[in-house]
């Protein structure tokens, strides 16, 4: 018996252990990998919308309050623009803001306008 070299039973199951335990983590960090480049291109799509939205207030199509919906990338995403006076005068804030289906606020944008422009 003593000449016999090897691994015994004890030594295989922490092994198998350790080795469990790198393979659901690396499973984890995967996971976390594909929600995260979901929500990069869910943030980055909105940020189109919301830069659709806004250049068409800068261009002066648009006044006050609205709200309305756009699809891109096969998917409805929601907008409420809002354009508003600020203490300097003859410029406006044009604020957007994109939900995605769920609600969720997707993207979000401020820029300035000439007041002469609405």
């Amino acid at each position: 018996m003593r000449g016999r070299t090897g691994f015994s039973l004890i030594e295989i199951m922490v092994a198998l252990a350790v080795f469990a335990l790198a393979a659901m983590a690396l499973l984890n960090l995967s996971g976390e990998s594909v929600r995260s480049a979901a929500r990069v291109e869910e943030r980055t799509l909105g940020g189109i919308v919301a830069d659709n939205v806004a250049a068409e207030s800068v261009l002066g199509l648009g006044d006050g309050l609205a709200e309305g919906r756009q699809v891109l990338a096969g998917r409805d995403w929601r907008w409420v623009r809002e354009i508003r006076a600020t203490q300097v005068p003859d410029l406006q804030q044009v604020e957007v803001r994109v939900m995605d289906g769920d609600g969720r606020e997707a993207a979000r944008r401020v820029v300035f306008r000439d007041a002469d422009a609405s």
